[in-house]
Formats: C-alpha cells, structure tokens, sequence
C-alpha cells in the first residue's frame, strides 16, 4: 500500500496564496478579517499572506470606507491595471477582443469584424497577433501580461489546445494552441499561457464567477450566434462528458419532424431558435446583418413582435423545459440572439414553462446576462487568469512586463 506523500510547508503556503487571491479576484477588495473569515486562517497568517501577494505586485492595501469613529479601516485589492490577461472571442461576423485585469476591470476592448462564413486558421492568427498590438497601446508599460484565453464556437479539448470541431469556423482537427503560441514566439518574441474553450462553457463559467448566477453552483449558459451552444456548470465545475461533446443543447431534437440541421439530424433546436430560424419566422432574409434590423421592428412595434416570434417563443420553451427535466439547474442564462429576443417571448415561454412545471420552487429561473462584456469573452479571461491564481508567485516571475 502506497504511503501518501506529505505536504510540504511550502505547497500548504502556495495553496493559501492562491486562496487570498482568488478571493479577491472574484469578490473585490476585502479587509482582512474579511479574508480571515473567508478562509479560516488566523490574522497573522492572512497578514504575511498579503504582504507576499503585495511584493509580486499583485495586490495593495488601500483606506476602506469610514465608519461612525475614527479612521477607515484598510482593504485588500487586487491592482488590476498592473496584471492583466487578453481575451478573445472568435465569433460567426467578428473578433471581440479585450484586456481584462487581475479582479476583473475592463482596461481595454476591440471589435474586429470579418466575413460570415468559414475562416481560415491563418487569418484567425492574422487577426488575434493584429488585436494584440492595438490592445497594447491602451495599456500603461510595466503592466505584467499573465495568460491568454480564447473562446472557440465549436468542440474543443482544453487541455490539449484543440479544435475538433467548429463548423462556423469551418475548422475540423485544428490544433489551434500550438498554432497560436507558435505565432505569438514569433511575433513577440514571447508568449504567456494560452488557454482555449468552447465558447458557451466559458460563458457558464463567466456567469457563475461573475454574472447573473454567482449565487449558485449549478447553472446552464446558452449561447446564440447563428445556432445554439450550451455550457453546463454542475457543483461548480463545467459539464464536458466523456469525449467533449457535452453542452450541445442545440442539437437537442425539439421537433422530429421539423428542418434538417447540419449536424445530420432533423428538428434539433436550433432549427427552431437559431438565428436562420427567427429571422424566417420574421419574413426576413437570413444573415447577420439582418439581425438588427429584427431587433429595430421590435423597438418600433413589440406587439407585433411579439406575434411574430410567437412560434419561436413555443420552441425555446419546449427546449428549457427538457432542460430543467434532464439537468434540473438553478438558473438558466439566455445568452446572444436569446437575450435579444426573450423580451417579446418571455410570456410564451413562461406559459410554456409553467404547464409542464408548475411548482415554481422545481423549476430554473430564466436570466438574461448581467455582465459588461459578452459572457463567453469574460469566461475567456476568468480560464487565461487560472495558473497565476493557482501558482501566484511562480507565474509573476514568468509572466511579462510590457516595455
């Protein structure tokens, strides 16, 4: 019988700086007897904590809110304009781009448009290296660049770095981390951790720590772009099933005999919820410019908006329901084209709901994002920030300082 092995002092310390830290890059500035408490550690423990954390740069004590008597009492925070992580979404009709610093601050964002339709992989390089210049100009120097995540709309295995499947993209077997790294070596001459995810798991992961479901641990995120992506948090950790494949809801069959889907199947949901399906549910002609256009009838006349969608509202209900029946989360976020259009659904789908689980304490309650930037973008950063949260000394001497 293998003997455990015993941990060292110095992995009992890495582990409480990891601790501190993450607590406040999810929750804010904290006193110390606020981390105290968090953490269960004693005062003098938290305090040589902080002092550490405070000597790699990473955080700084600064004067809290006043009370009744006397001075104010001093916070913990993270400086977020010193360490900071480029996020990347690669989207159906455009490049989001941001760089997030440590505690979540926004410091900078970027749109880059493309051309609906497949993508080569040297131009998705093309375009990030691009990105990534611009992005720095916006930052001060001397800020320490820690990680990179990007968001994928397809089936990707995170820890190898790999594309299996993005048909938006067009990409099949991609290996799209090292072709990633590679390109940022070359053009920068150096590269920090890169970190790739499907897009909908990162938007689940983004509202969890961040957005609209932070009060829960089990939480289903659904994105709409042109079809319909799923991301599943269950106990706090992202849902991906035995191959990767877990989280395409779209694909679920709502209507068998409803349209082909390109997946080979008949009457997925997303032939009834995708965008395709909402703007011929308009008498609109399909593509992504005619989205807005959707969206202006409906600021100009909801009703008829309303009737309009009134079919589409039938299916994104039918398809929560067998959600609610088959992971049973607490919360649902309806992400992209969803959200956009749930305000002129949400009383057919509520019905929809309410038939087939009238007992409102058994049932999800339907959010619609609460975040500044797109969800899976900031999921995308909350994964780019995961090895300095883990390792928080070790990856500030690695990690790089603008000059």
């Amino acid at each position: 019988m293998l003997k455990p092995t015993p941990v060292t002092p110095d992995e009992v310390k890495r582990h409480n700086l990891a601790r501190v830290l993450r607590h406040l890059h999810e929750d804010g500035e904290l006193s110390r007897s606020d981390l105290v408490f968090l953490t269960g550690l004693n005062r003098s423990t938290i305090g040589s904590l902080v002092s550490d954390l405070a000597g790699a740069d990473l955080v700084e004590e600064v004067s809290g809110v006043g009370g009744s008597r006397g001075r104010p009492s001093l916070v913990v925070r993270s400086k977020s304009k010193n360490v900071f992580v480029l996020a990347f979404d690669l989207r159906v009709d455009r490049i989001v781009c941001a760089a997030i610093g440590l505690g979540g601050e926004v410091l900078a964002t970027l749109h880059r448009p493309r051309l609906d339709g497949p993508y080569p992989v040297e131009n998705a390089i093309a375009a990030i290296l691009e990105s990534t210049d611009e992005l720095f100009t916006k930052l001060p120097l001397g800020a320490t660049w820690a990680g990179v995540g990007i968001a994928i709309p397809g089936v990707v295995e995170t820890e190898l770095g790999f594309v299996r499947k993005a048909p938006n993209l067009g990409w099949i077997d991609v290996p799209f981390g090292q072709d990633i790294e590679r390109a940022f070596r070359s053009h920068m001459g150096v590269c920090p951790s890169v970190v790739l995810g499907n897009d909908a798991n990162l938007g689940a992961i983004a509202e969890y720590v961040r957005g609209a479901a932070t009060t829960s641990s089990s939480v289903v995120y659904l994105s709409g772009d042109v079809g319909v992506g799923g991301g599943v948090v269950l106990g706090g950790q992202v849902l991906t099933g035995g191959s990767g494949y877990a989280g395409e809801l779209g694909h679920l069959v709502v209507n068998p005999n409803g349209q082909p889907c390109n997946c080979g199947s008949q009457g997925c949901w997303e032939t009834e919820v995708g965008r395709d399906a909402i703007l011929s549910a308009a008498g609109l002609r399909t593509g992504p410019d005619s989205f807005p256009e959707l969206l202006e009838l409906g600021k100009s006349d909801p009703e008829k908006m309303k009737q309009t969608l009134n079919q589409v509202g039938e299916w994104v209900g039918v398809g929560l329901v067998n959600l609610m029946n088959s992971i049973d989360p607490n919360y649902i976020v309806l992400g992209g084209h969803l959200a956009d259009i749930y305000p002129y659904i949400s009383e057919v789908v509520n019905r929809r709901v309410d038939q087939s689980r009238p007992d409102r304490k058994t049932r999800a309650e339907i959010l619609l994002p609460s975040l500044s930037l797109d969800s899976p973008l900031v999921g995308a950063a909350e994964v780019a920030f995961g090895r300095l949260l883990s390792h928080p000394l070790q990856e500030m001497e690695q990690a790089f300082a603008l000059v």
